[in-house]
């Protein structure tokens, strides 16, 4: 009885996914009847990401009163991140050098089927880094499309707060106060998911169905394969590295809801207020979850990473450029690393990081839409890398900033 409560929740969840995907695979497009019902819980999540993210950040930087542990956060944030991004893309090249999706495919067939861009979708590499992290009026910060550069104007809130001394604490105290509420809103909306993401699921499995079994079927079934090492042994692996044997049943016991977010979404985005929640109940301090959880979401997608891999891989090998050389391998990981920070952190998110690989790599941007396609298809299984990711982050980043026992610690309170 004690697991049945413990688990109720996520049983409900997965029981709702698990009816979507097979009235999904069943009925296939005839599921959008039920995408009204699917897009509402969705759109109620995004209303209230905006104001979770800027309150969440800006909370946690304000109320911290000790600068010097800022500053130890942020920098063991951006090493943590760095690290298990790398560590991803290496995978993933190791994956494409050992399975090349397009081994004894026929190219010129491939090309000659897929969609077109209009011209007018390309940018310039510049264009592209100026509205990844800017936006030109104080209101475009107010959309989930530029959460990016909300996370800054929230980090620049937070410090001003602080660095006002106590004429900055009935703001901090408030961006406290209304933090709290709006958890309360998403544990309200929450109680809608299992039949909310059901519904969502069931028309994602509907859509995508036909499109996977196509001449990328080679590319999704290489990206499972990496999801799975990377799900299961990476993350493990990190979990570990955290807090040892009790970090990995700490990390697995919490994560199945954050996933099963993750797969029924394809939105880190709408995977924010649920990691925030399970990385507390890991043991993470809420300063260091309430910073990593939302810059993750928009700076830190190993799944991404994988995905742009996979994505040089796919446009090396149509066009014939070198992937063996140290010079090649290098910017292909260090691009893949920059697909993984622009990605947009909603389903399906644009063409930021396809539009980064051809701008780099100097293939035209019409091209825009032959990898874009395994962007669809790997959209899923990536959002649960990349949300998941970012939970066992927040454990590397306590385990460095609070200590080798801090788990052992906050099991004792």
């Amino acid at each position: 009885m004690k697991i049945l409560r413990n688990y109720a929740f996520t049983i409900c969840l997965l029981s709702g996914i698990i009816l979507g995907g097979i009235a999904g695979a069943i009925f296939g497009e005839a599921t959008t009847v039920v995408k009204p019902i699917g897009d509402i819980f969705l759109n109620l999540m995004f209303v209230v990401i905006v104001p979770l993210v800027f309150l969440s950040v800006s909370s946690a930087i304000a109320n911290m009163r000790q600068m010097a542990r800022l500053g130890k956060i942020i920098g063991t944030i951006f090493i943590v991140f760095f690290s298990t991004a790398m560590i991803a893309g290496i995978v993933a090249l190791i994956g494409v050098k050992l399975f090349n999706p397009l081994h004894n495919v026929d190219t010129s067939s491939l090309l000659a089927n897929l969609p077109k861009v209009d011209a007018e979708s390309g940018k310039g590499i510049g264009q592209v880094i100026v509205d990844t992290f800017t936006v030109p009026d104080f209101l475009d910060l107010f959309t989930k499309s530029n959460l990016l550069p909300l996370i800054i104007f929230s980090i620049l809130f937070g410090l001003a707060t602080t660095m006002s001394g106590e004429k900055g604490r009935p703001v901090a105290d408030l961006l406290h106060s209304a933090t709290e509420v709006v958890l309360k809103i998403v544990q309200v909306i929450m109680y809608a998911a299992p039949i909310g993401l059901g519904c969502y699921f069931a028309v994602t499995v509907g859509e995508l169905g036909p499109q996977i079994i196509s001449g990328y079927l080679n590319a999704f079934l290489l990206y499972l394969a990496l999801t799975v090492v990377s799900f299961f042994g990476l993350n493990t692996l990190y979990a570990f590295i955290a807090g040892g044997k009790t970090g990995i049943r700490t990390f697995w016991k919490n994560v199945l809801t954050p996933a099963i977010t993750a797969i029924a979404t394809s939105s880190s985005a709408a995977c924010i207020p649920v990691n925030l929640v399970a990385t507390k109940k890991m043991g993470v301090p809420d300063d260091i979850a309430e910073t990593v959880i939302p810059l993750g979401a928009n700076t830190h997608k190993d799944g991404s990473v994988i995905g742009g891999m996979l994505k040089i891989a796919f446009l090396f090998t149509l066009f014939g450029k070198d992937m063996s050389s140290i010079g090649s391998i290098l910017a292909m990981l260090g691009v893949a690393f920059l697909v993984g920070a622009v990605m947009g952190a909603i389903p399906s998110g644009g063409m930021t990081g396809e539009l980064l690989i051809c701008a780099v790599f100097g293939f035209p941007a019409e091209l825009v839409a032959t990898i874009m396609i395994i962007s669809t298809i790997i959209d899923v299984p990536a959002t649960l890398l990349n949300s998941t990711g970012n939970t066992v982050c927040a454990m590397l980043v306590a385990r460095f900033v609070e200590g080798k026992n801090w788990l052992k610690k906050k099991l004792t309170i």
